[in-house]
């Protein structure tokens, strides 16, 4: 039904952020909300997908279009629902993404929270060669968790980082796992904490 939509950020949680379209607050759940840090008084473009259930109508949003349809593709997958393929499309390695399928590389994609090796060998089975045209490849969610391990003096932007990674669906044991390496990473944005974690968390 939509497309995108043009507005303000208004709000920027770990499950999603708030678009502000002609005086009307749209939540839409998107897979890095931190990415949309940006001045608020500047117009962003995002990219919609509209999920409607029996009793419920969500909107999930994308950076550009090539992530949209890498949503909708994943989405036609058996065993992947939106909140999996969003923790995939928060990597932003797509490049990587779309090899693994087309080489049926089931080990990296079982690193992603929600997706077992049934699930990864779905994802080849009904994805592999079939994403030509993506041009990017060179490029209140329920579940979260109390991440009571994080350490005191750990910077906002750190702890705004694993909140978002739980909101993922990564579990407490892989957040932990990497948080010690996180410490020692220094930036200025939750976004740059947020991509250092994916990083890390593929590389286990």
């Amino acid at each position: 039904m939509y497309e995108y939509f043009m507005g303000q950020i208004t709000a920027v949680t770990p499950f999603y952020l708030v678009l502000e379209v002609n005086g009307i607050g749209y939540q839409i759940f998107v897979a890095n909300p931190f990415r949309y840090q940006e001045d608020p008084k500047k117009v962003v473009k995002i990219f919609v997908y509209q999920a409607i259930r029996e009793n419920d109508m969500t909107l999930f949003g994308f950076y550009d279009l090539d992530e949209k349809k890498l949503f909708e593709k994943l989405l036609n997958v058996s065993g992947i629902g939106p909140k999996s393929a969003l923790a995939i499309l928060a990597n932003d390695d797509h490049r990587g993404l779309v090899n693994a399928i087309n080489t049926e590389d089931v080990s990296y994609l079982i690193k992603f929270p929600g997706v077992g090796k049934k699930t990864a060998q779905q994802i080849v089975l009904d994805l592999k060669g079939k994403l030509d045209d993506i041009e990017g490849q060179v490029t209140t969610m329920p579940g979260q968790q109390s991440l009571d391990f994080i350490p005191a003096q750990a910077s906002p932007f750190m702890k705004e980082s694993l909140e978002a990674l739980s909101a993922l669906g990564y579990s407490q044991r892989e957040i932990k796992a990497i948080s010690k390496n996180l410490e020692s990473f220094e930036a200025d944005s939750t976004d740059a904490y947020l991509r250092e974690g994916l990083k890390l968390l593929m590389k286990k």
